[in-house]
């Protein structure tokens, strides 16, 4: 049985994670400081799996990390989501964004380096391309990125990728585009209070669980609402299990091990604009719910659409849900937990 770490377990797409990951056979170290992921989707899995395959240390990046390295003695993979990730929180406080995400980072990849584990599979963002200059977005684009979260994925990306060519780390950087849905089952889903994603706070307006407001500024769209790619968390995270599989192999069938990097976008190769998200949570749900406006978001780019063509070639993935799944899904799990988790 193969054992990886995952860093946010306790987040919203680290949840899903360690729920998937778990499903397909592999022991799971989940790391996770709560301030932002929740410990109950943990002690749910470790009910349902056991606490031998699933074991769970509250610690935080930016401190010394050793003694659970030293402790669980290797790992075959580090799957790292952990981050903060809020695009115009990110404007207002952009020294949290530059201390969680790059320091925190680099203190992982020194304390990986140190024990010796060499593979890592990199949460990134669509965020790191800023405006884009042409469609669908491949990984060749330019990167500009326009907010501080941004710039600090980039930046990530920047060390993962000298670590690579300095200390034969080998890595997949996964860059996101926007992630929507919970589980299938709609046993783990988004806690996230309040919530910044446009496809969660639909279904939860659709609910009843909270009004739903418009956030997003006016862009150059045919109707002035930013278009995006909307994947599946449970097919992102898909993506995430057949990189650490490309590595395991790698690993074994390689004759250059200490030279391995690939950074692939992961979304669906088509695009959606707010209006026509809530349209179809609306119809998805049955329900029709008022569009109230709010203060814009600082940060938000007109258009986002992924290539995929590399994720498909490489990894042999492709995303199998739709938004409706996703909000289908989003129902299931809002019907059981309308405020997410309780702790």
């Amino acid at each position: 049985m193969e054992k990886i770490l995952i860093t946010g377990a306790g987040g919203y797409i680290g949840s899903v994670a360690v729920y998937l990951f778990l499903q397909n056979g592999y022991e799971v170290v989940a790391l996770d400081n709560f301030s932002t992921g929740y410990r109950q989707p943990l002690e749910l899995l470790q009910k349902k799996f056991g606490s031998d395959t699933l074991r769970v240390y509250e610690a935080d990046l930016n401190e010394d990390i050793s003694p659970i390295f030293k402790k669980e003695s290797s790992f075959n993979a580090v799957v790292h989501y952990a981050a903060s990730c809020v695009v115009d929180e990110s404007m207002k406080y952009p020294e949290k964004y530059f201390s969680n995400n790059v320091c925190g980072s680099l203190n992982l990849l020194q304390t990986m380096d140190k024990y010796n584990i060499k593979k890592i599979i990199f949460s990134s963002t669509c965020a790191v391309y800023g405006e884009a200059e042409y469609f669908p977005i491949d990984e060749k684009h330019p990167l500009n990125p326009s907010s501080p979260y941004g710039v600090s994925k980039k930046m990530v990306e920047e060390i993962i990728q000298w670590f690579g060519k300095l200390k034969g780390l080998q890595y997949y950087i996964l860059r996101y585009f926007n992630v929507c849905g919970a589980s299938d089952d709609g046993l783990i889903g988004d806690s996230k209070k309040p919530s910044t994603l446009l496809v969660q706070n639909a279904v939860r307006g659709a609910l009843g669980i909270e009004p739903f407001y418009l956030t997003c500024p006016e862009v150059n769209t045919p109707d002035e609402t930013p278009i995006r790619d909307y994947i599946n968390v449970v097919d992102l995270n898909k993506a995430h299990l057949l990189a650490v599989k490309k590595l395991s192999f790698f690993a074994k069938a390689s004759e250059d091990k200490d030279r391995f990097g690939e950074i692939i976008n992961l979304g669906t190769g088509t695009g959606s604009s707010v209006l026509e998200v809530v349209n179809q949570v609306q119809e998805v749900t049955g329900v029709k719910f008022s569009l109230k406006k709010t203060t814009p978001r600082q940060g938000d780019d007109p258009k986002k659409i992924a290539s995929v063509k590399k994720a498909k070639k490489v990894l042999n993935w492709e995303p199998k849900r739709t938004i409706k799944d996703s909000i289908e899904s989003l129902v299931k799990w809002y019907k059981v937990h309308p405020n997410g988790w309780d702790k």
